[in-house]
């Protein structure tokens, strides 16, 4: 129904609007009322208007592929919500549930042209409103983007886990075997053939044997530290997995729910139909 010219008077976004276009912009604006927990529009519907919280609150929110809710905003006396599809003609982008009893000044397209035409400061406020919800949206993207297992295991890793990494991949390399190689025939030729230089180690070689041992006690530790690394790299790899399990099986549900939606409604519409054409004489 159109609104009372005097609720235009305290709306933000018609103060640089004359009285006598508020006037005429009252015949057009209708007024919408909705009760705590009434649904305006769900995402996904085709877009035809925006709206303007005149009482109450308006709570604007999503759902992810996993089936939860992300809440975009709460929109309050004053601010505008809806725009982006009446703008690009687009589907929802979100689910609009009023929160308290509500009333909403509603603009179609037209309505909007007409305002922006008696008030180019209308269609800047507009900006800001659309530039506030694109901000809180790159907001939840940033921080509800899917996990990559290496970047953050890269992110916790220490000095130490860095040096436990590094021996643990050289112990393993054929450079590794041969320095260790090349060690112990020079270790023995010096304490077993009369080469020139002096004995330290003569058989059965005691220090070869401990510094081999502790050199096995230290390669085993790092080995280990960096295994433990890798299995709390493959635990987060196995939570994403799970992750987008779930998500691809509430996106099937998800798909279902639609395709049931539109087939009860078009054998609504087909019903509609049949009536009409039965009651024609």
């Amino acid at each position: 129904m159109p609104c009372d010219v005097a609720l235009l008077d305290e709306v933000e976004l018609f103060e640089h609007v004359s009285a006598e276009d508020r006037a005429r912009l009252a015949e057009f604006i209708d007024l919408r009322e909705l009760a705590g927990g009434d649904t305006l529009f769900r995402v996904g519907e085709p877009g035809e208007s925006l709206y303007i919280v005149r009482e109450g609150e308006v709570e604007l929110f999503i759902r992810d592929t996993a089936g939860q809710k992300i809440a975009l905003t709460v929109a309050g006396p004053n601010e505008v919500f809806g725009e982006l599809a009446l703008l690009d003609r687009g589907p929802r982008t979100a689910t609009a549930l009023a929160l308290t009893d509500t009333q909403l000044l509603e603009l179609d397209r037209d309505d909007l042209l007409l305002l922006f035409q008696k008030s180019p400061n209308a269609a800047l406020r507009l900006l800001a409103a659309m530039s506030h919800m694109t901000r809180k949206a790159d907001e939840l993207l940033r921080t509800r983007v899917s996990r990559n297992a290496n970047e953050e295991a890269a992110e916790k890793i220490t000095a130490l886990e860095r040096v436990a990494d590094w021996i643990s991949w050289f112990s393993g390399s054929m450079q590794f075997l041969l320095l260790n190689a090349v060690w112990f025939m020079i270790w023995i030729a010096v304490n077993v053939w009369p080469l020139g230089v002096p004995q330290f180690d003569p058989f059965p070689f005691g220090l070869l044997t401990m510094i081999v041992s502790l050199e096995a006690i230290f390669l085993s530790c790092f080995v280990l530290i960096s295994q433990n690394r890798q299995s709390d790299k493959d635990r987060v790899r196995s939570n994403i997995e799970y992750e987008v399990n779930i998500k691809a099986e509430l996106e099937i549900a998800h798909l279902h729910e639609k395709t049931d939606r539109i087939h009860s409604e078009m054998l609504e519409y087909f019903v509609r139909i049949e009536k009409a054409l039965a009651a024609r004489p």
